[in-house]
């Protein structure tokens, strides 16, 4: 039992005596408000204890407004207050207070979560609209981060497979806001963000302007990394009548940075060598990035219980990445295999979607019915070279360089391989869905609904001249069932399913053998039960299984035949909690135990029986923040994950790790905060994250930052 104390100790947490009312911390009752007055305008200056950890709705999870504790599914909610309290700058960083979710490197080029043991590069939505392309997110114009886990292809489409990630952005609402950071720390950190809003006329339209901008210049513990990143998001709301309002967003966002594809491994283990050294050539592994993004939402009250939204996003994106990247170690002679390749990605989306959202009654029994459609266009192109090495015209793809001093000053010559894509692909989605979330009484709840798609891509081999084509028609249901024995409890079960298409999750995977194949297959089983401890403090558990199958693999019977077999199942639990204690103290944690492994073998490394990647069987997690008085606050993290496997091979382990982090919170007034972060307190020398057997990042060492926290 002692082999895991984090875990222990967020069960301890969890299960622990808690007061059941909101009140000062010395126990005496909370003074009665005033009666409330009227404001034209409300502006926020100062925050008396910042926070607040807890969410209580959420709209992406059924396309309304619905309580958590009414939802039959696993979801993690990271809001803005924690974002700040830990000076969280990317989306990966969200991510390691959500309980079941762990994270793979990308190729040290894009956000890759790994939900339920799938990793992912596009289940990403941006207020519920697809955001699909590889990139590293921010954080800077964020108001919460969601994860929705288990496959949930009736609210968002095709993908999803062990589940999805929401980015909620800042939004217009005719208030005034005024807020600034300004930090510097460890490694050459450099990072400022602005939230300007205000209200427009004279209050009759709930007119407003905001405006979100961030600008970062940083560089990294890892020898030769540098990373600059900046981004804008003007928003504007304004109501057209008394039932009608139009929501206007657009952001320019750019990254770049280093592709840092980390240490090789050796003996099974990732290389004990000093976490600093760069495999491979920084000077040559340039990454970019740029977003441009346009959300146009308007929603209408018929004043009958029915209301109409339409959100149209139109998104254009600029990815280019190269790295030069370390292979396999050769023990006899102390040499590292070195080899390099770029790829360029140009894509536009355009999506539409449609909602209606009808309140109604049939006798005793209350219907939330949702019927909504759903268009999306992809345009893209793709284009992938091979690095080769030493004169010009060689067919030499890989070099050796000493361990002892891996960082290279060779610059590969880039040109296309008989085998990189060259590619230009068109996918067009439609889809229908209906929705009754259902009270047939206080105590029994349900939701009820599906979804029928219809995707298809159309590809170009530039290169070859070839076409390809899938035409994929989805039927997605998804089923719930919750029980409330209590106004502030819930006990839930559910089933739902996602498909994922052949043309891959980045559309370009089409070929003349898997063209005419079925869409992979996901189902997820689940049941948990929810806790409004308090208002302010929420407890949540769920057990699943999900199942993958319609896995194509080669015949063995057949070399020139693919057929599909099931592929892959994983179970767990996880736990959550969200909130707060008490007045001073609130908390945010989790714990899962996860297991899951290959069905049925489906090449010489996935074999039936082996563990799957990245997916540890132990994850805890636990934040806390006590506020002493209005004046100082201090804060303490604690983060726990088991070994996983790097590949799903099973060769290469990533041992398990527990880091501590910390901070301190001092308001020098209502406008003026002062915070310092430590990151890794202990100075725990761990593996973060990997891509594959050679491919492992070292956890950063103890890093520490200051930030100025400005409201005006």
């Amino acid at each position: 039992m002692l082999r895991h104390p984090l875990s222990l100790a967020v069960l301890a947490a969890i299960l622990s005596p808690l007061p059941l009312y909101a009140g000062s911390t010395d126990g005496k009752p909370a003074p009665t408000a005033e009666t409330p007055k009227d404001l034209d305008r409300v502006q926020v200056i100062g925050q008396r204890y910042l926070p607040d950890y807890a969410t209580r709705k959420v709209r992406s999870a059924t396309k309304t407004d619905t309580p958590l504790l009414d939802v039959p599914q696993s979801i993690t909610v990271v809001t803005d207050k924690l974002i700040a309290d830990q000076a969280m700058t990317s989306l990966t960083d969200t991510l390691r207070y959500m309980p079941g979710i762990g994270v793979a490197q990308g190729e040290g080029n894009r956000d890759t979560p790994v939900l339920r043991g799938n990793s992912s590069t596009a289940d990403f939505f941006v207020d519920g609209v697809r955001d699909d392309v590889q990139y590293i997110r921010d954080t800077y114009n964020v108001e919460r981060v969601e994860a929705l886990k288990g496959p949930n292809a009736m609210t968002f489409g095709r993908g999803g497979s062990g589940g999805v990630i929401n980015r909620v952005t800042r939004q217009a609402d005719g208030q005034d806001h005024g807020a600034g950071t300004l930090q510097l720390g460890s490694y050459g950190r450099k990072r400022g963000t602005i939230d300007y809003g205000t209200g427009i006329g004279n209050g009759d339209a709930n007119a407003g302007f905001r405006i979100n901008a961030m600008y970062e210049d940083s560089d990294s513990f890892r020898h030769g990394y540098q990373m600059k990143r900046f981004g804008i998001n003007p928003t504007f709301g304004t109501d057209l009548g008394a039932n009608t309002r139009l929501q206007l967003s657009y952001e320019h966002f750019h990254d770049e940075r280093v592709a840092d594809r980390g240490v090789p491994s050796l003996d099974g283990r990732p290389l004990n060598t000093d976490p600093s050294t760069f495999f491979g050539n920084p000077d040559a592994s340039p990454v970019e990035a740029t977003v441009d993004a346009l959300d146009a939402v308007i929603e209408h009250d018929f004043s009958n219980g029915l209301q109409l939204r339409n959100h149209l996003r139109w998104a254009d994106y600029d990815k280019f990445y190269q790295n030069v990247f370390p292979g396999a170690i050769d023990a006899a002679t102390q040499t590292v295999s070195i080899a390099a390749y770029n790829q360029g990605t140009q894509r536009r989306n355009l999506f539409n979607q449609t909602d209606l959202v009808w309140n109604a009654t049939t006798g005793r029994v209350k219907h939330t019915l949702l019927a909504g459609a759903e268009y999306g266009h992809q345009d893209t192109d793709n284009l992938r070279m091979t690095g080769y090495f030493g004169a010009p015209g060689s067919n030499v793809t890989s070099i050796r360089v000493p361990l002892s001093s891996p960082t290279t000053s060779v610059t590969p010559e880039f040109r296309q391989s008989a085998t990189d894509a060259d590619n230009h692909g068109v996918a067009k989605a439609a889809a229908v869905y209906l929705q009754d979330q259902i009270e047939f009484t206080p105590q029994w709840l349900a939701i009820i609904g599906a979804r029928y798609d219809k995707f298809r891509v159309d590809m170009r081999n530039n290169r070859t001249g070839e076409n390809f084509r899938s035409d994929d028609g989805m039927f997605s249901p998804r089923a719930g069932l919750v029980y409330k024995p209590i106004d502030t409890v819930s006990v839930y079960a559910s089933y739902s399913q996602a498909y994922q298409p052949r043309a891959g999750e980045q559309l370009a995977s089409l070929n003349t053998s898997n063209a005419s194949l079925d869409p992979e297959h996901f189902r997820n089983r689940e049941i948990g039960a929810k806790w409004d401890i308090r208002p302010e403090l929420q407890a949540s558990i769920a057990a699943y299984k999900l199942d993958r199958s319609n896995v194509a693999i080669t015949d063995p019977a057949d070399a020139t035949r693919m057929i599909l077999v099931d592929g892959q199942t994983a179970k767990g639990v996880e736990l959550g909690l969200a909130g707060r204690i008490t007045d001073a103290w609130q908390l945010m944690g989790g714990y899962a135990y996860q297991t899951g492994e290959i069905t049925t073998t489906q090449s010489s490394t996935a074999v039936a029986g082996n563990r799957l990647a990245q997916l540890p069987k132990h994850s805890a997690s636990l934040w806390n923040r006590y506020d002493f008085n209005q004046t100082f606050g201090v804060g303490l993290g604690i983060i726990h994950r088991g070994a996983i496997y790097a590949n799903v091979d099973n060769k290469v382990t990533l041992p398990a790790f527990t880091r501590f982090d910390a901070a301190v919170y001092w308001t020098l007034n209502p406008s003026l905060q002062l915070q310092l972060n430590v990151e890794n307190l202990g100075n725990k020398r761990y593996w973060a994250s990997a891509h594959s057997n050679n491919n492992i990042s070292p956890g950063a060492p103890r890093s520490a930052w200051v930030t100025l926290n400005i409201r005006y």
